[in-house]
């Protein structure tokens, strides 16, 4: 394993203990091999000043809610270092107790929690202490032989730590077996089952130590020749079949979920493996990983429904089998997926909670068959997985974020997103927690959310059937399914009255304002059929009630798009999708609306710009955002028993009313 220690970036970490352990928990964190979304934890002893200038031995240690890979200094809590080291003195400890015992030995009220693992972290006779899950490492000790391989690797200059529960179950074990230990003589320890421990007197050599460790394994499995991983191109995958999984993912669930696939050459590789029915039905690669995937893969076949009930009734045999009085059972949903020769899902309700999974998941794969090129897949058992499953400070860290954004797990095509009303919808529906395709033909429309992964832009042009096609498929395959279509694309060319309007002109805007609405519409409803709360939202106009001169080809467009909409209403409601369209006007925040367009419409009405654009009865101008927070409501389930409304959203018309 690469050191990344950088002696010039180090530098402007080097004035303060905690900036050294801020630095250095960084160079962790960014390794996946070394920890993953949350995992693992760092430390460092040191002297806390409160107000009244005492100086307090304390343990400056990684909080519940922080990543290593961004950590700042506040993420570390400063806890009593002697308050911690008489709580690994006690006999019997809850875990309530414990969290409790820390919480009063904080020093600073606002700090976080400090990690399940403080007391360990207290025992431990160094300045500064890293704890990893090295996927290296846990591919070793994940087998039969694994403690006979760690004691030949390492000699003396590891203690192996067998599995025990996290938290002062463990500390308390560490602190039996190393009552008569030489520190001096120890440069970590390794937990079977569970993760590596580094320590040193700076941040440095904690750090070296860790690469140094973990690098030993990394030697063993190349000796071994156990880095091969099996390797398979999928051509195609079956959209329609993977829209069911997600569909059926979500029916468990009872609310949407995101399914993230991964159709890797090593992850097809591992789908078609024999053993990898196995494999993906026994374990986790360190316990933390279950509370985010469960103890056991769904593995699909070829019949989704039977698999997936056979799936739910092993969990529930699993929850039976280990529960203990009290124990309420969690939700009995497949967090991740095995699907023979396709590769592997991961589900969340939320694009991050997914991709956490699918994360995860690819180091594990990875780690099983090195497991059984070494020996054979082994972790720990079900029982200890449940402890943890089921464990209330773990569930803790999921309860921090249990409040999920209204649009969590949902999935949107929102044409005509890379500006105006499309743009605002888009926007809203992000923000609600929605993952969102934008088609546009501007080809910057990958960039108008880039920071958000939960957004994809794609360039194209609707009224290319191919191109629209290729976009959905994208979408399918991006996100696992399709709940919501907003279409919303079209165009405000010049004015004209119709015995000035071309052949060209009529249908170039035809094309563009109808024809293409139906082109998306078409290649939506196989997967929105398969959908959760499906809805679709045509964006019509003022102008199908109360048209205006001079508009004829964009009136006589939205008029038909308008009726194509309580068509689609009619015919797909046996699917439960909902259709329905929404008339804005006075919209001029768009890219339809632009200068001269606007200076020509005043024109035909013989008014200014300024009278023109509050033309409406309530003399107010309506923005996109205000379109979007409609749309917003009519995707939602507050209005699931709408279908085939029109909702004018105008500041209203005389004509219209």
């Amino acid at each position: 394993m690469k050191n990344l220690w950088n002696k010039k970036e180090f530098l402007k970490f080097s004035k303060t203990d905690i900036d050294q352990r801020v630095y250095s928990s960084r160079l962790l964190g960014q390794n996946p091999e070394l920890v993953l979304h949350g995992g693992g934890n760092t430390s460092v002893k040191g002297i806390y000043k409160n107000v009244f200038g005492e100086k307090i031995d304390s343990l400056f240690i990684k909080g519940s809610g922080w990543d290593l890979i961004s950590i700042e200094r506040d993420g570390f809590a400063p806890v009593n270092l002697s308050h911690l080291i008489k709580l690994a003195n006690l006999e019997k400890l809850s875990d309530t107790q414990m969290v409790i015992e820390q919480s009063i030995a904080k020093l600073k009220p606002d700090a976080p929690n400090p990690s399940v693992e403080a007391i360990l972290h207290a025992l431990i006779p160094y300045k500064f202490v890293d704890h990893t899950h090295a996927n290296s490492v846990l591919s070793i000790t994940n087998t039969s032989q694994g403690k006979k391989i760690i004691s030949e690797i390492y000699d003396d200059e590891i203690l192996i730590v067998p599995y025990v529960m996290p938290g002062f179950i463990l500390a308390k074990k560490i602190a039996e077996m190393t009552r008569n230990v030489n520190w001096k003589k120890l440069k970590g320890m390794i937990l079977m089952n569970h993760g590596v421990f580094s320590f040193g007197d700076s941040a440095k050599e904690s750090y070296d130590r860790m690469i140094e460790i973990v690098t030993d394994a990394e030697r063993y499995i190349k000796k071994r020749k156990a880095w091969r991983k099996y390797k398979l191109s999928k051509s195609e995958t079956d959209l329609i079949a993977f829209s069911k999984i997600r569909r059926k993912t979500c029916e468990i669930f009872e609310k949407p979920c995101v399914a993230l696939l991964n159709n890797s050459p090593e992850a097809v590789g591992f789908s078609n493996l024999k053993s990898s029915k196995i494999l993906s039905k026994n374990g986790t690669l360190t316990p933390d990983h279950v509370i985010r995937t469960k103890p056991f893969a769904w593995v699909i076949e070829n019949d989704i429904e039977n698999s997936s009930y056979e799936f739910v009734k092993s969990y529930n045999n699993y929850f039976n089998k280990n529960k203990s009085k009290g124990i309420k059972k969690l939700d009995s949903a497949p967090r991740w997926a095995l699907w023979e020769k396709n590769g592997t899902i991961s589900f969340g309700d939320s694009y991050k909670s997914a991709k956490i999974v699918y994360d995860i998941n690819e180091h594990t794969i990875r780690a099983m068959q090195t497991s059984e090129e070494i020996d054979n897949w082994k972790p720990i058992s079900f029982k200890n997985l449940f402890e943890v499953e089921y464990w209330d400070l773990e569930q803790a860290k999921l309860n921090k974020s249990s409040s999920l954004p209204s649009f969590s797990g949902k999935i949107a095509i929102v044409t005509g997103a890379a500006s105006g009303i499309g743009y605002a919808c888009a926007k809203e529906l992000i923000s609600n927690g929605c993952c969102v395709v934008g088609l546009d033909k501007n080809p910057r429309i990958n960039q108008v959310f880039k920071s958000d992964h939960s957004f994809v832009g794609i360039k194209c042009d609707l009224t290319n059937s191919l191109q629209v096609k290729k976009a959905v498929k994208s979408t399918i395959s991006l996100f696992g399914g399709l709940d919501i279509l907003i279409s919303n694309a079209g165009v405000f060319s010049s004015t004209a009255d119709l015995d000035e309007i071309s052949d060209q002109k009529w249908k170039k805007d035809i094309d563009i304002n109808l024809t293409s609405h139906h082109k998306i519409l078409r290649e939506c409803i196989p997967f929105l059929k398969l959908g959760y709360e499906p809805s679709v939202i045509f964006i019509g106009s003022r102008n199908v009630g109360a048209p205006g001169p001079g508009a004829g080809t964009y009136t006589v467009a939205k008029a038909g798009l308008t009726q194509m909409s309580r068509l689609a209403a009619i015919e797909l409601s046996k699917n439960n999708i909902r259709v329905n369209t929404i008339h804005p006007d006075s919209v001029y925040d768009t890219g339809v609306w632009s200068k001269s367009t606007l200076e020509a419409r005043a024109k035909k009405y013989k008014m200014s710009v300024k009278n023109y654009k509050s033309r409406n009865l309530l003399k107010t101008e309506v923005s996109s955002k205000d379109v979007a927070e409609l749309v917003i409501f009519l995707s939602s389930g507050k209005s699931i028993k709408t279908t085939g409304a029109q909702i004018p959203i105008d500041g209203g018309n005389d004509r219209i009313i």
